[in-house]
């Protein structure tokens, strides 16, 4: 091993452990514990926003399954890294994030499978600044704080917009909130710059007069994408194709339905109805299978996280993609 790898390694694997946390096992769920209950529970991971929010609140996926006996079971969480520190331990089995969470988490061995993508929106994420900043420029962040949820989609963005202006990582304080904590800092004024994605960016741009320095436009694609844990999938695909055909009906409501959408989300995740319009104005849902050209995208995302030292191999993404045409899981073990 080269030497300047060895010196990547260590901190890449501390970044790691930072990302994943300790989390007490739930029982019951899409894998193995399923089978050994009466009701079997299928636990979703979800976001404030996106396409797994819609489909709570329209409350299809359960009234679908309830005849199979199946229960589903909504779990809330703050950013995509946290929602995959839960799939890591076996507390989830399906969950939605953005194109950067599942880098690390497969870099960090979690058993996860990409079962599905969104299309882009890359401007439903920004790194944004005070009003009345005297920044200017994403050059002007050298030597600034800049706040972003450690592992997220923003974290690609930041790491991408940076290069551009050829500036290092290591040329920005980089302080690691999750967004509620983040928002908190940007308001007193404690941090520089913030790195976030919708609603919680079109919250800041109304309540808290932010100013976007740039959007991802150009720089990343902002995919959403499902995953789900690699023994649900092994072991009930039935399941798994029955989400995702809840899911993409659900993406074709949103279109067709978006001030209808953000009433549902604004009593769900309790933001004013405004706010939740703003952030659908730059969205637009679809669901894809996962294909080659996707694959290549995020493989794209995790070759750089490796080459800044942040995960401590080069993963090949494609191993911990499902595509929609293999027909069973013994045909996906082949290929791998």
């Amino acid at each position: 091993m080269a030497k300047g790898r060895k010196r990547l390694i260590p901190k890449a694997r501390r970044f790691l452990l930072l990302l994943l946390g300790g989390l007490a096992l739930w029982t019951a769920g899409c894998g193995s514990a399923a089978t050994e209950n009466p009701e079997k529970t299928l636990r979703i991971g979800y976001q404030k926003f996106g396409t797994l929010s819609i489909l709570k609140a329209r409350g299809t996926l359960d009234k679908r399954l309830e005849p199979r006996g199946i229960r589903v079971e909504w779990i809330h969480f703050p950013a995509g890294p946290q929602l995959l520190e839960a799939m890591n331990v076996g507390s989830i089995d399906i969950g939605h994030t953005g194109n950067t969470p599942p880098i690390f988490a497969q870099a960090a061995k979690t058993p996860l499978l990409y079962i599905a993508s969104g299309i882009p929106k890359p401007e439903n994420e920004a790194i944004v600044v005070p009003a009345d900043s005297p920044i200017r420029s994403v050059r002007d962040l050298r030597g600034k704080k800049v706040a972003l949820n450690k592992g997220s989609n923003v974290h690609y963005l930041l790491l991408q917009a940076l290069k551009k202006e050829g500036l290092k990582y290591e040329d920005i304080r980089p302080v690691y909130l999750p967004p509620a904590d983040a928002r908190a800092a940007f308001a007193k004024g404690s941090i520089d710059a913030w790195a976030i994605w919708d609603p919680y960016f079109a919250s800041a741009e109304r309540d808290l007069g932010a100013r976007i320095l740039t959007d991802a436009r150009g720089y990343t694609t902002n995919r959403e994408f499902i995953l789900a844990s690699r023994t649900c999938v092994e072991e009930h695909e039935d399941i798994i194709r029955a989400f995702l055909e809840e899911l993409k009906q659900t993406t074709d409501w949103f279109n067709e339905h978006p001030e209808e959408t953000a009433r549902l989300l604004s009593k769900q995740i309790g933001m004013d109805v405004k706010t939740v319009e703003k952030a659908i104005t730059r969205s637009k849902y679809g669901l894809v299978p996962m294909d080659e050209s996707i694959v290549k995208e995020q493989q794209q995302i995790a070759d750089a996280f490796f080459e800044a030292g942040l995960i401590p191999e080069n993963i090949r993404v494609k191993r911990a993609v499902w595509f929609e045409g293999e027909k069973t899981s013994k045909e996906r073990k082949e290929k791998r």
